[in-house]
Formats: C-alpha cells, sequence, structure tokens
C-alpha cells in the first residue's frame, strides 16, 4: 500500500473507510494511507469540494491532469484520467492528452489552462503576467484562473503526500482502464 505502515485502527478511521468505500465502492490505498491523519484528511476533504464546487469539472479535471503530469503522481494520473475518460473524452483522448496535450484536439482555452496548470505545478514562482494574461486573452476571468490555481495547489499537496508516503496506485484502476490509457496516466510516482 505505501513505504508506511497501516495506521492504528480508531472510531474516526473506521468512518473514514465506511465513507469511502461506501461513496467508492472499494477502499482506496490513500484513504488507508491518511489514516494515520484524519483531521488531515478531512480538512482534505473539504478544501477539495470546495475547489471543485465553484469550477467547470472538465476544466477541473484537466488543470488536475496536468498537476498530476507535472508531479509525476500515477496515483492522481490514473485516478483523474479515469474521470476524464469515463466523463467527457474517449480512452485515446485521454491518453493523448497526458503525452502531449496541445495536439488531442482540446480547445485553445483548454490548452492554454492545461499549459498554465503544469507550470504552476512545476514551478509557481515561474509564473509572470504574461501567463494570466494569456489565460484572459483565452475567455478567462480572474475569479477562473484563480481556480485553476487553487485546483492546481490542491493537487500538489494530495500528490506530493501520495508520492513521499510511497502510496500505490488502487488495484482498480487496472480493472476499469485499458493497458494503453493506464500506460499514458503513468507519469511515475
Amino acid at each position: 500500500m505505501s513505504f508506511l505502515q497501516q495506521a492504528e485502527q480508531s472510531p474516526d478511521t473506521e468512518r473514514m473507510f465506511d465513507a469511502d468505500t461506501k461513496a467508492l465502492g472499494y477502499l482506496p490505498n490513500f484513504t488507508r494511507l491518511f489514516a494515520h491523519s484524519p483531521a488531515a484528511y478531512l480538512a482534505w476533504q473539504q478544501l477539495n469540494r470546495a475547489v471543485r464546487a465553484e469550477m467547470e469539472l472538465r476544466r477541473y479535471e484537466l488543470a488536475t491532469l496536468a498537476a498530476a503530469r507535472a508531479l509525476k503522481s500515477s496515483y492522481c494520473g490514473l485516478a483523474h484520467g479515469k474521470i476524464l475518460r469515463d466523463k467527457f473524452f474517449d480512452a485515446s483522448t485521454v491518453a493523448a492528452i497526458a503525452s502531449d496535450h496541445g495536439s488531442a484536439g482540446l480547445s485553445a482555452q483548454e490548452v492554454a489552462v492545461v499549459n498554465f496548470a503544469g507550470k504552476v505545478a512545476t514551478d509557481a514562482s515561474s509564473v509572470i503576467e504574461a501567463d494570466i494574461t494569456d489565460l484572459r486573452s483565452h475567455g478567462l476571468d480572474d475569479t477562473e484562473i484563480f481556480r485553476v490555481i487553487l485546483a492546481v495547489g490542491a493537487r500538489c499537496f494530495f500528490s506530493t503526500v501520495l508520492s513521499a508516503a510511497g502510496a500505490v496506485p488502487d488495484p482498480h484502476y487496472n480493472e476499469s482502464l485499458d493497458a494503453e490509457l493506464r500506460q499514458a496516466l503513468r507519469f511515475g510516482g
């Protein structure tokens, strides 16, 4: 599951496990990992819900996949690639987005968002005003731009925690994604 030993069971961890199993149909490895800090997991869930609630789901998922790729997070790449495949694109398009989003048939606005999200995840201090101006020229207002930044910042936290702890992607992805798409979404860690 990860480099860390399984956390001790408690009423809080049992509630976490029950809630995620009920919601997802299986117990994710990330839930087991966050059993080491149920309060942090709850805070993460609240933050992530707040970020997602204020964005179009497609934009959120594209920005999240771009961040996962930049952070070399296979776990998050598989999870969010699956959502993109299930809700917005076919498998070959998601694989193309994962490897070369500029030629994957995305709109110019979506390509700009993915470019920006990758830059924020890779080196947020390298973002300059021209990057923001570029997003504005593609029709995003400042609130929408800020929401992309929030989505990437939240993904940086989650992906970093999973990668540093050695969390292994759930077997569920082997069953629910074809081999070609799994390979495209495995970014490293």
